[in-house]
């Protein structure tokens, strides 16, 4: 088979035909003066979907990595710590942890923290604390860490067991530190293992994030759901709607498949040297 026999079966079509209705509509969003509106409407509602998803995602990977590196560990307690709050997080919804985190558990925080700084308070130092000073678009993003930091540990867990135990025997024998081992030999190794799978849930978590407007942070869905039911257009609104998050999310998954292709010919190229 011919190189270029390959690449035309490699083709995407689906791809093809993506783009094709994504210019179609974009066209009918710059001629109608309706989609227009709607879309200018709805647009100023992405800066904080990008907001929300790239901060909870950060902290949650972070979080996510201490948990697994904890459930990996030889202490038995760290263990069943992380374990148990792997199970019990994974257990309970978004939207539910959303509600909890925003009524319950932030209710609870700013309570806690008056208690704790009542003596400064007593003296001036600072005001107390009220539930209206923790926004609600951060018990959201703090409702995401949670919930997200949990699926990630479990990537990382995996990644982290995928490194071969003799390298890191070997760097031991070395006279490396474990914290040299693991930043040195495990992490690098462990991240281009849980690179594509870390991806793939950042796109799931632009499309969860569209769960904050029921707390109602001004995102994208949101902001469509306040334009719809003003103005009963809930047809355009909603194609809008799903137009921008098909972009953002089509957009990286593109990207998050390109990264696994060059991570393979990387590794393929590395096989063939050895």
């Amino acid at each position: 088979m011919t190189p270029t026999e390959t690449r035309r079966r490699e083709l995407p079509f689906w791809l093809i035909a993506a783009i094709l209705l994504a210019i179609a509509f974009g066209l009918v969003i710059g001629a109608d003066a309706s989609y227009r509106i709607i879309f200018r409407a709805v647009a100023s509602g992405i800066w904080v979907t990008v907001f929300v998803t790239v901060i909870a995602y950060a902290f949650a990977c972070l979080i996510g990595l201490g948990i697994a590196s904890a459930g990996l560990s030889r202490h038995r307690l760290l263990r069943e710590v992380a374990t148990f709050y792997v199970e019990i997080i994974r257990g309970v919804p978004v939207l539910v942890l959303l509600f909890y985190m925003a009524f319950v558990a932030a209710p609870v925080m700013v309570a806690a923290w008056n208690l704790v700084t009542a003596p400064l308070q007593a003296v001036g130092l600072i005001e107390p604390a009220s539930i209206r000073d923790f926004d609600l678009l951060w018990r959201a993003v703090v409702a995401l860490v949670i919930s997200y930091s949990a699926f990630l540990s479990e990537i990382f867990r995996a990644g982290l067991q995928s490194v071969d135990r003799g390298q890191i025997e070997a760097a031991k024998a070395l006279g490396l530190s474990r914290f040299k081992v693991f930043r040195l030999i495990v992490l690098p190794q462990a991240f281009r293992t849980v690179l594509p799978p870390l991806g793939n849930d950042f796109v799931a978590m632009i499309k969860d994030s569209s769960l904050v407007s029921v707390l109602g942070v001004q995102d994208v869905t949101q902001l469509g759901k306040v334009y719809s039911s003003g103005t009963f257009l809930f047809f355009e609104t909603y194609n809008v709607v799903a137009y921008v998050y098909l972009l953002m999310t089509v957009s990286l998954s593109l990207a998050v498949r390109g990264l696994e292709r060059r991570l393979q010919r990387h590794r393929d190229f590395i096989g063939d040297r050895r």
